[in-house]
């Protein structure tokens, strides 16, 4: 059953959905808090409705992207859960961080370890994956731009 690619996809496409939701909990009402909206901010932010059109692009694109990989190696394998679940906690967990704790340095830490771990994916499975590469380049420009945003509030605020 778990060899089939659309149980695969189910599989991953719930656990980046449910990232995504756990983010929105965790962050609480961030984007819209006090805080947040009283912080001198990058002049490149994008409106709030983008975060979330991007994020479910991103995770529906890195679900396929994910699925294709689980091919590659055992499903299960040790290796790539690790490293998948490492991704998941440093993207949930950023939203705590910043929106909740308002930890801009710690969250820039979290951030850019997540950035390096995309980036990790993106060119370490190059060979195998080919132009299913392109799935998960979204979700790399976009750990960029997300990156940049964290960092521009650390310094100017």
């Amino acid at each position: 059953m778990l060899n089939n690619k659309y149980i695969r996809f189910l599989i991953f496409i719930a656990a980046n959905f449910l990232a995504l939701g756990l983010g929105v909990i965790f962050m609480e009402n961030g984007p819209q808090s006090e805080w947040y909206t009283s912080l001198n901010q990058a002049p490149w932010t994008p409106p709030n409705w983008a975060f979330g059109a991007a994020w479910f692009t991103i995770m529906f694109l890195f679900s396929f992207y994910m699925t294709k990989l689980s091919f590659q190696f055992q499903l299960f394998s040790k290796y790539l859960i690790t490293i998948y679940s490492v991704q998941w906690i440093f993207n949930v967990s950023w939203n705590y961080i910043f929106f909740n704790k308002h930890e801009v340095f710690i969250g820039l830490i979290v951030i850019t370890l997540l950035w390096l771990l995309v980036g990790y994916f993106t060119f370490k499975f190059l060979k195998e994956l080919k132009w299913y590469t392109l799935l998960i380049v979204p979700y790399l420009i976009w750990m960029s731009i997300a990156t940049s945003l964290n960092t521009y509030i650390l310094f100017n605020n």
